[in-house]
């Protein structure tokens, strides 16, 4: 299992993952970040952990739009298509709570 250490709002955050999956969670990190600073230029500089609740919730209400274009798109789309949207938005969600979950562990 590989680590990385993340920088996100000046902080530094180590988290493991799978090997191979570090770019993409430096990735990851860099999206979170760029919400940040987008939070910090319209509210200002804030407490951490509700900087990190603020990108979380962007991110939470992004993702909840886009479960919702999926299934409108499923019931357009034939069955095969339903499955594989299904099974791409649910490798996503696990993925992104395990993280949220690296995150959380001190």
């Amino acid at each position: 299992m590989a680590q990385v250490t993340l920088r996100i709002n000046g902080y530094a955050y180590t988290v493991g993952c799978k090997d191979g999956e570090e770019q993409h969670l430096l990735a990851m990190a860099a999206e979170l970040e760029k919400r940040i600073d987008s939070i910090k230029l319209r509210a200002g500089q804030s407490g951490e952990s509700r900087m990190l609740v603020m990108a979380s919730l962007l991110m939470a209400d992004e993702l909840f739009e886009l479960r919702q274009r999926v299934a409108e798109a499923e019931a357009r789309t034939p069955a095969e298509g339903n499955a594989r949207l299904n099974r791409r938005l649910n490798r996503v969600a696990k993925r992104a709570e395990e993280i949220a979950a690296d995150l959380e562990r001190p």
